[in-house]
């Protein structure tokens, strides 16, 4: 029986539906996707791409994440938290990005918080990790795959409580499947027996 949410390349692997053929997509699910990231600037990449991605296509995002990082400061958000209007101003006018104004400014807001939980729990990574699932299910097909979670919605809630914006349930469900808080590998995906 052949499940018809996973994909052959080219090179006889199989893949989850969502990567197609585009080789910057079969990278990224190959290589990024699902898998556990440490580093607290990676992670408020992640959040922060997570959020520009509201209302568009991943792969639009991923096209343009080197302009991203260079237009914020590699995501350095001691630095991206020093943003001033100028910065926005400039941000607005740069075509290799999203020219979304409540966005940028919610990235230089979110820094400012990345900073604040960063002195209450020594890392983003220590923070996040707090939202982990008791069980992470390998779904068998993209239908069950949630768009949101209980763990999501939790820190949806307590980020937004904290004044980060851009950040609802949906989004940080993403941004956990991104980040490898979860893995939602299909089930005979090769990814999968690579990161057991």
């Amino acid at each position: 029986m052949t499940n018809q949410d996973l994909i052959t390349g080219t090179d006889g692997k199989k893949r989850c539906f969502w990567c197609g053929n585009d080789p910057l997509y079969i990278r990224y699910h190959d290589e990024e996707w699902g898998r556990p990231v440490h580093d607290d600037i990676r992670l408020f990449e992640k959040l922060c791409l997570e959020g520009f991605q509201a209302g568009l296509s991943w792969i639009t995002i991923l096209r343009k994440r080197e302009n991203f990082r260079a237009a914020f400061e590699n995501f350095d958000f001691y630095k991206v938290a020093k943003f001033d209007n100028n910065n926005i101003e400039e941000l607005l006018a740069n075509p290799g990005i999203i020219r979304h104004r409540g966005k940028i400014e919610a990235t230089i807001n979110n820094a400012a918080r990345a900073i604040e939980l960063i002195e209450e729990y020594k890392s983003l990574k220590g923070y996040i990790e707090t939202f982990t699932p008791k069980e992470n299910i390998t779904p068998s097909t993209r239908k069950d795959i949630p768009s949101q979670t209980k763990e999501s919605q939790a820190l949806s809630k307590d980020l937004k409580k904290r004044g980060w914006r851009f950040v609802g349930p949906t989004t940080c469900y993403a941004f956990m499947q991104a980040m490898g808080l979860v893995n939602d590998h299909i089930q005979g995906c090769d990814c999968l027996s690579k990161q057991a």
